[in-house]
């Protein structure tokens, strides 16, 4: 009797504790609810590798608007590190099944990192939980420590590209421990948000100046306008 008191008790309390969806409040069974999982497979883009050219190509898994951009928000602002976990695995899922991922079977994943004062106010970073779970699915080796944010900047939005450039310089460095043991396979930088570029090309430039190839950039999120604008000002 009482162990069925017990079992009754325990699934009143996982009814109750039950957590409801950061981005419409219905119960979840996981990060999101049924519905707004569906929204978000639906902003996933059909060739990712479309971006996958120049000398820093980039892979997005879906189209920034809408209910991702919120996702993307809410994982950053709200204090929702859970987040990270679906968007990671989709984007490596995305990542697998294009042929981007063929020509190489060893990467080294570099998180772009934040400064220590936002870092400190955050409480995580949001690209090194993406990374994380990328590398969980891909297997690829996680390094979070790879880069350091040494110069806090002011915030990219609103700024003009050439200016997002200016604000970047001489914004990162390597780790020590990463710059001791350089990895022997390619990197693959990670970001949430691929906008006008100018913070993936300063920390490729950085790693590059140390002999480190950089394979590319892989992102949560982009869109299309963005990218044409990042492209042509890097002609």
């Amino acid at each position: 009797m009482s162990t069925s008191i017990e079992r009754l008790k325990d699934g009143l309390l996982a009814l109750f504790l039950k957590p409801n969806c950061p981005l419409c409040d219905r119960p979840a069974e996981s990060e999101f609810c049924t519905f707004c999982q569906r929204q978000l497979q639906r902003c996933q883009l059909t060739t990712p590798g479309d971006f996958w050219k120049g000398e820093l190509p980039v892979f997005a898994w879906g189209n920034y608007g809408g209910v991702l951009k919120r996702a993307i928000a809410t994982l950053k602002y709200d204090n929702q590190p859970q987040l990270a976990r679906p968007l990671g695995h989709w984007l490596a899922q995305s990542w697998l099944k294009s042929p981007v991922a063929t020509p190489v079977k060893k990467l080294t994943v570099v998180p772009i990192p934040l400064h220590p004062l936002k870092l400190k106010k955050r409480g995580y970073n949001q690209a090194e939980l993406i990374a994380q779970n990328f590398c969980d699915v891909t297997g690829y080796k996680h390094q979070p420590l790879g880069l350091e944010r040494i110069r806090e900047t002011e915030a990219q939005f609103g700024l003009s590209a050439q200016a997002r450039e200016q604000n970047l310089a001489d914004a990162f460095r390597i780790s020590k421990s990463f710059g001791k043991h350089l990895p022997n396979s390619p990197v693959l930088l990670i970001d949430d948000i691929y906008t006008t570029g100018a913070t993936v090309r300063a920390a490729a430039q950085i790693l590059q100046r140390q002999g480190i190839q950089v394979y590319g950039v892989a992102a949560i999120a982009t869109s299309k306008s963005q990218f044409i604008q990042a492209s042509k000002y890097n002609k």
